[in-house]
């Protein structure tokens, strides 16, 4: 199955940007309107729960997953080790479904700050 999340701060802007990106890529999409400030976000967790192997993750940009580079870089290893997919939309080097894509993902270097 391919999920889609998506996730805008507290008096941010609205969701249907996303949303709408996602919904022409998704089957099944998580969607909150929390910090990423907040590590405890329930959809966030609710969607790692629901994802098996053969999954794949997709997210618009990389921040609206994680707020830092280490959290990202944990949410990529939960995602390996359940043998599921990630893709972000706009930062194509983000993508562990294609041959040369979980390569690219492992160089934290390459995120920038988030």
């Amino acid at each position: 199955m391919i999920y889609g999340y998506a996730r805008v701060s507290t008096g941010g802007p609205s969701l249907a940007g996303q949303l709408d990106a996602l919904g022409r890529q998704t089957c099944c999409i998580f969607s909150e309107k929390i910090s990423g400030a907040k590590s405890n976000r329930p959809q966030l967790k609710k969607l790692l729960r629901s994802i098996k192997a053969g999954d794949v993750v997709i997210v618009t940009r990389l921040d609206r997953m994680a707020r830092s580079t280490r959290d990202l870089l944990n949410v990529l290893a939960l995602l390996e080790e359940t043998k599921a997919g990630f893709r972000s939309l706009c930062e194509l080097w983000a993508d562990t479904t294609t041959a040369t894509g979980p390569t690219h993902s492992d160089h934290p270097g390459r995120c920038r700050r988030i």
